[in-house]
């Protein structure tokens, strides 16, 4: 044991946090443990860093990733080693998949602890294999290395998140014990900043020309899915629909639904008439952002080929599982948008006509459904887009809930901004996530999930404490998403329910009141409304339970 190891344990994470504030990253998510402390240390006593504190590392590493999701710029999540970064995996994949920028910080013992035995000790090299967009093994701290390094890869490490392609990083630091010093000095002071080019947003202008010359000659469809769009997508790419005359399969979480902008040929309940309805086939399919969700979009696109298919999509990604794609264009979607404006002209004899016509008939009929009594998932979800406060976020949970705002949902004039873990579309890290969202975001969040999906999270109300969160629970008894599936067909309910749906047995009162959260159970949409109203003009936390009956629900979303 070397007795100088904690004065250079605690130089190189002063450096090395330093470099990363330097850098840009603002907010840290610390899970207590003795192997990290050395770079916790140096978090805590950097004033340029927020650093929230989180026991579990699941529930740390979703909130990062919700931290992250709501400011669009990377936020870090330190633990110890061993199982503490196994824990991340989840958060870490979602990352991946969802091309969130998320730093992933594991403290290590030293190579010489490795292969003998010694307790807490794991392999942590390239833990989270192909769901990072980078590893690093860093060596353990050495004093003939210049701190500079740990500048710059502090700052390659944030470079490395952003992009071009966003996600997860990963740096593995190996610390020598002791740990920390027996004085603790200064900490180091900030380092110069760094500075990264950003990559052109537009292809070559011929290819501009060409993209709108094939846009202009027939009839298309734009569609949207998921993406971290700037706020002036929605307005610009309404108005190319407009000049286009062209409608636009807009997914919830594309967040072109909401808002002031022109919203007449972005539709919102293609869930529910693509189903059956006979529209005209486009020549062309323009589509923005992650490939949709929605099982009924995926079905529209499969069957669309004789149309010619353009994916507009960032370097490295490739969301196109139906491998329909004719053309890849790697742009920035606002300025390819601006730059195709001028160049382009509706088809002859084009519009979409018969589109809005559809999409006027499936809303009236969401809007009777959602009516009836009792409640079920979409008129809860089509209740609390109501009542969200303008430029409120929502999170949403997989599985019927997002199932629910994507049929009846509708649309709305007020802001409000959707967000979902829809990479992995796990249930696990949902309170979690909506926690970190509530933080970066600063505006009042709600969360809208399953009660399974609560429980699985239940660790993350914990981090829910003192935050402008309401937490809305569908009660339906279990995994209702089951009984909309085909296997619910084939297998005999008895083993559906024990093997499937398995209904908690839990007391949503009880859990409110262990974590600290104000509750109500909703029995009707009148008790629904002001419980939600209550809610938002009071602040958060709140769990508010509602109680879904499981055939209606089976009918509603059938009808």
């Amino acid at each position: 044991m070397n007795p100088t190891s904690g004065a250079l344990n605690l130089a190189w994470a002063d450096a090395f946090v330093a470099g990363l504030a330097a850098a840009g990253l603002r907010r840290v998510v610390l899970a207590p443990g003795a192997r990290s402390a050395p770079l916790a240390l140096a978090c805590l006593r950097r004033p340029e860093l927020v650093c929230e504190v989180m026991t579990d590392e699941r529930v740390a590493g979703y909130f990062a990733l919700g931290l992250a999701r709501a400011s669009g710029e990377p936020a870090a999540v330190l633990c110890t080693s061993g199982t503490a970064a196994a824990n991340l995996l989840p958060a870490v994949m979602e990352a991946g998949l969802a091309g969130v920028p998320l730093l992933v910080l594991t403290a290590d013992r030293p190579a010489e602890a490795h292969g003998w035995g010694a307790n807490q000790t794991a392999d942590q090299t390239r833990l989270y294999g192909s769901h990072v967009r980078a590893f690093h093994a860093v060596s353990v701290p050495n004093a003939a290395v210049d701190l500079a390094y740990l500048h710059a890869l502090a700052a390659r490490l944030l470079e490395e998140c952003r992009g071009p392609l966003p996600g997860p990083v990963h740096a593995n630091l190996p610390l020598r014990e002791p740990l920390l010093p027996a004085e603790i000095p200064p900490p180091s002071p900030l380092p110069a900043l760094r500075t990264v080019a950003a990559a052109p947003a537009l292809p070559r202008p011929e290819d501009v020309d060409a993209l709108a010359a094939r846009l202009s000659g027939g009839p298309g469809v734009i569609v949207c899915g998921e993406a971290d769009y700037p706020p002036a997508f929605a307005p610009a790419l309404a108005a190319l629909a407009a000049r286009l005359d062209a409608p636009v399969l807009a997914e919830p979480l594309a967040n072109l639904r909401w808002g002031g902008h022109d919203r007449s040929r972005i539709l919102a309940h293609q869930a529910r008439f693509l189903r059956d309805s006979q529209l005209p086939a486009p020549a062309w399919v323009l589509r923005f952002g992650a490939f949709p969700v929605s099982r009924t979009l995926e079905r529209w696109l499969a069957g669309q080929r004789e149309a010619h298919h353009i994916l507009v999509a960032p370097a490295g990604r490739w969301p196109d599982p139906l491998w329909r794609s004719g053309t890849v264009v790697r742009a920035d979607a606002l300025a390819l948008t601006e730059a195709l404006m001028p160049r382009v002209a509706p088809a002859p004899g084009g519009g979409c006509g018969a589109w809005c016509d559809a999409e006027a008939r499936a809303a009236a009929a969401a809007e009777s459904l959602c009516a009836e009594a009792p409640l079920f998932e979409g008129s809860v979800a089509r209740c609390l887009i109501a009542a969200m406060p303008a430029g409120g976020r929502l999170f949403v949970g997989n599985s019927l809930a997002i199932r629910a705002v994507d049929a009846f949902g509708g649309g709305r004039e007020m802001p409000l901004t959707l967000h979902g873990n829809r990479g992995a579309s796990g249930i696990d890290g949902n309170i979690a996530t909506a926690a970190g969202i509530a933080t970066a975001g600063g505006t009042p969040t709600a969360l809208l999930l399953g009660d399974q999906a609560a429980l699985h999270d239940c660790g993350g109300l914990a981090a829910l404490a003192g935050r402008p969160v309401v937490v809305v629970v569908m009660d339906n008894g279990g995994g209702g998403i089951f009984d909309h599936l085909p296997l619910a067909q084939a297998v005999p309910a008895d083993l559906l329910q024990r093997g499937w749906t398995a209904p908690p047995q839990v007391d949503f009162a009880a859990l409110a009141a262990t974590f600290g959260l104000r509750y109500i159970k909703a029995e009707d949409g009148g008790t629904l409304d002001s419980a939600l109203n209550a809610a938002f003009a009071a602040g958060g936390p709140w769990l508010l339970r509602v109680a879904i009956d499981r055939h209606i629900s089976r009918e509603r979303f059938g009808a």
